[in-house]
């Protein structure tokens, strides 16, 4: 019989994203998860509706990555899912968003667009009109 080790027991999982201009960074993910960022020296955590949800770490060395294949590729991204693309699409632009990939066809009844945040990082909003 084999024995088991209990396996370790993960108490939160926070996504953090490098950048080279942190507050910008900060900024951008705060006001569109409609979150508050919390400061410390080289850190910067949103948080929203009183959890922690993202981190913004200081990497003054960041290099943008160049999508969908550059010389220095994506090595993680965020899928969004939004009720309305069109409203979506406005605010992430605000916000300080680069469309990277337009939907090949927003009417769908599924599919996402591709953006690069402040610092580059790609991340999408995607819908779907199945439950």
């Amino acid at each position: 019989m084999r024995a088991y080790i209990r396996a370790m027991r993960v108490l939160q999982q926070v996504i953090v994203l490098d950048a080279a201009d942190m507050d910008a960074e900060a900024a951008f993910w705060a006001a569109l998860l409609d979150g508050i960022v919390e400061p410390d020296e080289n850190w910067r955590s949103i948080i929203v509706d009183g959890r922690w949800h993202m981190g913004i770490q200081y990497a003054p060395n960041h290099v943008t990555p160049e999508w969908p294949r550059g010389e220095q590729q994506q090595q993680i991204h965020l899928d969004l899912y939004v009720d309305d693309l069109r409203r979506a699409h406005q605010r992430v632009v605000e916000l300080g968003a680069r469309l990277l990939q337009p939907a090949n066809n927003p009417d769908a009844d599924e599919g996402f667009q591709v953006y690069a945040d402040p610092a580059g990082h790609p991340f999408c909003l995607c819908w779907t009109k199945s439950p």
